[in-house]
């Protein structure tokens, strides 16, 4: 009996399945130079009126660094903010490059993330694997996130695929769940060796 056929697109999440998110840190930078606590930060970061504007792209970094500066009471400038903010993207990828490479020489590869312009510009400059996927769909670029049914479909028309030709992969199981809801398959990851085990269900093998 043949096994599944395997998607002509899998689309990637970013934070915690490409990259290790530390967000205590970014936090801890942002303190230091605050009168609050990590935690109080990054409750009032998520609480912000402007936050979801921000994460859509209708809110400018000078606009963030402002907005925040006045919100937090902290005194960093431009360049110091943005260092301190892109401090929660840690160095050292979850996948290695070599499995990326693999999967992309079978299938397009994109990028589907729920992020700001200085997670974007930091992410294309300092880690490699991006050269593996050409469609990459950020939430600050087309103005909405996940789990929107229309960012999921720009990331289906930018590999040139059906719902059902698809496959999505993120840690956030309501994220899954929508690409399911729109006809593509899913796989909430959770370790690089658990993704290894669920692609071989989606008609997918990556040697060691």
């Amino acid at each position: 009996m043949n096994g599944p056929a395997s998607p002509k697109a899998i689309i990637f999440d970013i934070g915690r399945v490409l990259i290790h998110l530390d967000i205590s840190r970014a936090m801890q930078g942002l303190a230091d130079h605050a009168d609050l606590s990590p935690d109080e930060i990054w409750s009032r970061i998520l609480h912000h009126p402007r936050w979801q504007d921000w994460q859509e792209g209708r809110l400018s970094p000078i606009d963030w660094h402002r907005e925040l500066s006045a919100h937090l009471g902290h005194k960093l400038e431009f360049e110091d903010f943005r260092a301190a903010w892109n401090t929660c993207l840690t160095p050292e990828p979850i996948l290695p490059d070599a499995f990326l490479a693999e999967l992309s020489r079978r299938h397009t590869l994109a990028l589907l993330s729920n992020t700001d312009p200085f997670h974007v510009a930091h992410v294309e400059a300092n880690f490699s694997f991006v050269r593996y996927f050409p469609h990459r769909v950020y939430s600050c670029s087309v103005g909405v996130t996940k789990p929107d049914p229309l960012i999921y479909k720009e990331a289906l028309r930018l590999c040139g695929v059906s719902a059902g030709q698809a496959l999505f992969i993120d840690d956030v199981a309501e994220n899954v769940e929508q690409a399911r809801k729109l006809g593509s398959r899913g796989i909430v990851f959770r370790t690089p060796d658990q993704l290894r085990s669920d692609l071989v269900l989606h008609g997918i093998t990556i040697h060691p």
